[in-house]
């Protein structure tokens, strides 16, 4: 893999193809995607005092963090996804929000759209947002 970052829909959904299938050729432990710091502005998108939106892939689950209003953004991704489901959720008392495990037992393809709709639509992140995968 020799690209780490893409800023269109098209192009993010193949960096992560491609991240997933070098994640799986190298049987890294996981993968992690996050977002441009710089594609958080004060009228879009997450707080940016929770930190930087990310999102994380291992073993066909999917792993985000997310407030309650993103949790329900989720949820409502999920009804177009029918084969991804939210296999758990930890709501750490010293934490913020919630941590959710989704499993996404489908192939690259489906799997990348589903996380391009977390960016997207979870998150509420611009059309143009950068993600970088950071670590495979």
């Amino acid at each position: 893999m020799t690209r780490f970052d893409a800023a269109t829909p098209a192009e993010r959904r193949k960096l992560f193809v491609d991240a997933i299938t070098a994640h799986r050729r190298r049987a890294s432990p996981y993968l992690t995607i996050e977002v441009d710091e710089a594609d958080l502005g004060d009228d879009a998108g997450p707080d940016p005092e929770l930190g930087v939106p990310w999102v994380q892939f291992a073993d066909g689950v999917v792993n985000l963090d997310c407030t309650d209003a993103e949790l329900e953004r989720l949820k409502s991704l999920l009804a177009e996804f029918p084969a991804f489901k939210i296999d758990e959720l930890t709501r750490p008392e010293d934490a913020e929000g919630t941590n959710a495990r989704v499993s996404a037992k489908a192939d690259p393809n489906r799997i990348a759209q589903f996380l391009d709709g977390v960016l997207r639509r979870v998150f509420e992140l611009p059309e143009d947002v950068t993600a970088w995968v950071v670590e495979i």
